[in-house]
């Protein structure tokens, strides 16, 4: 009884090698209760337990051999790895011993060349620096442009705007110079029929006379010169007049303040005269040069002073040269008109 429950502890083992899930205390009891009533109930079951125990310890043993083998591949791979580690260590340590030698046994070209790549390498840095400033620079200046660029695109808006506003303001002076035109023309036209009307009337006024049919070459009242008639208002204070009213005075009179081109015109002006007193002729300044009432210039310099803003010319009759006076002054005055052709 004592050594079969041996046997059967033993087996308890082997039943836990086969993942059995109950526990070992439980399987001893169990076994060793189903062998007490093998052995009671008879001989032939306990011959098959004997079987069964030894088909168990001869498992048990295999499963030992199978753990044993792992073991030693274990022990194995540990070597080979001790092995390596040991091998890469000592490479490393070579390494480290010979590249310090290396570098002492250096070829000097190759400092050398070393030396000259870090220069270029230097070299080469503040190249890429100024490269960067001068991108820089370059994106600034683009800034600056498209600035410029924009405020330029503004002006020739602005531009187009104010070339459009001319065009239109210049088609209106257009119009208003075609109808200027036509009002010309219509003057023109009421000028010559006024030209007829006043021819009628000159002759009328010069021929047609009481007691008189032949025609005169002046009117009553002017001197007839070959350059044309005369008349001298020889007014007292206050009834003289400035530049301005005596030539609107001789305008009214359908002549103009008396004009000398040439030399014979002086004459005739100097022969006709009366008296001692200035009178007021057909010459200011005008745009810093003295010009006659009919727009052209005066011919000999030499017969009065140089021009200056605001002075008109006074005719005396014992004076070579005219004077220049201030045209506001008051003064007599000469008209001159052309003389009838009889």
């Amino acid at each position: 009884m004592a050594e079969g429950e041996e046997e059967v502890n033993y087996a308890s083992v082997v039943f836990k090698a086969g993942n059995n899930p109950q526990p070992a205390a439980k399987r001893g009891e169990e076994t060793v209760y189903g062998e007490l009533k093998v052995q009671n109930e008879t001989k032939n079951e306990a011959k098959r337990g004997e079987e069964t125990v030894y088909g168990e310890v001869e498992a048990q043993n295999e499963t030992k051999n199978e753990d044993s083998a792992g073991r030693r591949r274990f022990q194995h791979l540990s070597c080979c790895l001790g092995i390596l580690c040991v091998i890469l260590l000592g490479g490393i340590i070579g390494v480290c011993v010979y590249l310090p030698t290396l570098s002492h046994e250096s070829d000097p070209i190759q400092l050398e060349e070393v030396s000259t790549l870090l220069a270029n390498n230097k070299k080469l840095s503040l190249e890429n620096a100024n490269l960067k400033r001068d991108n820089q620079n370059l994106t600034d200046q683009l800034g600056n442009l498209t600035e410029a660029y924009t405020v330029s695109e503004s002006n020739v808006k602005s531009l187009s705007a104010g070339v459009k506003e001319l065009t239109t303001r210049n088609q209106e002076l257009e119009t208003e110079k075609k109808n200027l035109k036509q009002q010309i023309q219509n003057m023109e036209t009421t000028w010559n029929e006024l030209n007829v009307s006043r021819a009628q009337w000159s002759i009328d006024e010069y021929c047609k006379q009481p007691g008189n049919q032949t025609c005169k070459a002046c009117q009553d009242g002017w001197k007839h010169t070959e350059s044309g008639c005369y008349v001298y208002n020889d007014a007292h204070l206050p009834n003289q007049k400035t530049w301005e009213e005596a030539q609107e005075d001789c305008r009214g009179k359908n002549s103009d303040l008396a004009v000398a081109h040439h030399l014979e015109e002086k004459e005739a002006i100097i022969t006709n005269s009366l008296g001692s007193n200035g009178f007021w002729i057909g010459l200011r300044v005008e745009d810093g040069k003295w010009k006659w009432v009919d727009g052209s210039n005066l011919s000999d310099s030499s017969w009065i002073v140089p021009p200056a803003d605001g002075r008109c010319a006074l005719f005396f009759k014992d004076r070579n040269k005219w004077s220049s006076v201030s045209c506001g002054a008051t003064h007599q005055w000469i008209c001159q008109k052309k003389a009838l052709s009889v």
